[in-house]
């Protein structure tokens, strides 16, 4: 997957360079690569495919040591389990439903797994009309035309929902990771909806799958960024690299927290962008056990209601293996996440063994946890807009000096309705690629 750096492989050949006039060849080799892309995740792969169509050059600078960013498939328990992105959300317009069908991967109707609900507070059984009742009530809040929606938060769109309140707010933490205080209503409206497919032998493998080929660079982090030249130059540990223009699809956690230090600093308009967004903690845990299923059917889930800020979901032995996905979100995943990995399962496993009993200990095994909010390359899961701040998108989406681009799920579809999801990421990074081929 990898080779090194070196002007030679860009040119094409001996034979092509000298067939060029001299003038062009002097400005060519000028130039490491046409573009470079910074990460290799949903939109970094998706721009070079496209990239690779038109007949550009190109490199992915990647900070991790292997590709796919926030859609990962984690086989460390014995069977794979999606830790971050999960749903071909929208199907019908999704790249990655395309793909899948292009490489012959597997997908089904997400309908088809879930074969039963239960619902919990503080480990005793309750009834979810409440909460049934909070759902569709803020679903007709968002489900309108986004110009009847106001850029405001989350708490004040529902408000007045009455019992219906708390229900409703836990979805923007069982769904967007963050708290609904810090997300725009405006921005949540503007997301599109659709059928939902699911990959059985994971996003995330499909992902690294369509990577296969490309010429990546892995653990190489982009440190700095110039632009006040000709071309873009981006500073490595392994050394610089010279394009003619660069595609940035680094996470919005990440560029707010310095990871890569811009000359010039970036327009306000940039910033302001970044400024507005934020990061979701939603946050997975995988429990592995022997086989025992404490009389649960493959495909049920079991809601944990903790606290008027606190939800766990336990989604049980998904497509029939031995394997519980916890998760959570806003500052309750981030509370958990602290207290590291060790401490974070024991936490959760506690509050699976107040709804399955006490045989789960001796059938539980080990686990793992995927905490996006403390990873440092993403420092979050997923972006959205701040209450006031429904445009930070679009001023993120604009190019810097004609030859920069910044694409990912923070800017992914047509005004902005793919956001927050690996489709929209692709989305993005094939229209940056298309508008960094015409520089």
């Amino acid at each position: 997957m990898t080779r090194s750096i070196s002007r030679r492989a860009l040119i094409g050949g001996a034979s092509a360079a000298l067939a060029l006039p001299y003038a062009l060849r002097a400005q060519t080799a000028a130039f490491d690569f046409d573009v470079a892309i910074v990460g290799a995740g949903s939109a970094g792969i998706a721009a070079a495919r496209e990239l690779q169509k038109i007949g550009r050059t190109f490199v992915i600078l990647e900070s991790r040591d292997r590709v796919g960013g926030r859609t990962f498939t984690d086989t460390s328990l014995g069977a794979p389990f999606d830790a971050g992105a999960y749903y071909i959300h929208w199907a019908e317009r999704n790249p990655w439903r395309e793909i899948a069908e292009d490489l012959r991967v597997p997908v089904i109707d997400s309908s088809t797994l879930n074969t039963g609900s239960r619902f919990f507070d503080n480990g005793a059984a309750t009834e979810r009309g409440g909460r049934r009742g909070g759902f569709q009530n803020v679903m007709r809040l968002f489900d309108t035309d986004e110009g009847d929606v106001p850029d405001v938060s989350f708490v004040e769109r529902i408000a007045g929902l009455g019992d219906g309140a708390g229900g409703a707010s836990a979805i923007a933490r069982m769904a967007l990771g963050e708290e609904p205080e810090n997300v725009s209503a405006l921005d949540y409206a503007r997301l599109w909806s659709g059928d939902d497919l699911i990959v059985p032998s994971g996003y995330g493998a499909l992902v690294t799958r369509y990577a296969d080929g490309l010429d990546v660079k892995l653990s190489t982090p982009v440190t700095a960024i110039d632009t006040s030249g000709a071309g873009v130059l981006l500073d490595t540990p392994k050394g610089r690299i010279r394009a003619r223009a660069a595609i940035v699809t680094i996470p919005v956690g990440v560029l707010k927290a310095g990871g890569v230090r811009f000359t010039p600093a970036l327009p306000e308009a940039t910033q302001a962008g970044l400024d507005g967004l934020g990061m979701g903690a939603l946050t997975k845990i995988g429990l592995k056990f022997d086989g025992n299923r404490f009389g649960l059917k493959p495909g049920t889930d079991l809601w944990e209601r903790l606290g008027p800020r606190a939800s766990i979901n336990f989604e049980c032995w998904g497509f029939d293996r031995d394997i519980v996905i916890a998760y959570f979100g806003g500052d309750h995943a981030r509370d958990i996440v602290g207290h590291g990995e060790r401490d974070a399962i024991a936490l959760v496993f506690e509050e699976f063994v107040k709804l399955v009993g006490e045989d789960a200990r001796k059938s539980f095994q080990r686990g793992v946890m995927h905490g996006w909010s403390a990873d440092p390359h993403s420092l979050g899961c997923y972006s959205h807009a701040l209450p006031g701040h429904a445009d930070a998108r679009a001023k993120l989406a604009q190019p810097v000096a004609e030859r920069l681009f910044f694409a990912g799920e923070a800017t992914g579809g047509e005004g902005f309705g793919g956001a927050m999801t690996a489709g929209g990421a692709a989305l993005a990074g094939r229209e940056a690629a298309r508008a960094a081929a015409r520089t």
